[in-house]
């Protein structure tokens, strides 16, 4: 392995995966759950479409 250069083969990147220490990779750690605000269809919003079927 070359920490100089990028791996070239699979094999190369494998290897320097192998390398990260224990501390710096992802573990069992459960991602934070974000609930988008929900979504509204407001008078700009349908305005582009309220003449949609004069263009089809």
């Amino acid at each position: 392995m070359n920490a100089v250069t990028e791996p070239e083969t699979l094999s190369e990147l494998i290897a320097d995966c192998a390398l990260i220490p224990t501390t710096l990779r992802a573990g069992n750690v459960p991602l934070p759950r974000v609930t988008a605000p929900p979504w509204q269809v407001d008078e700009a919003c349908h305005a582009q479409v309220a003449e949609l079927d004069a263009y089809v």
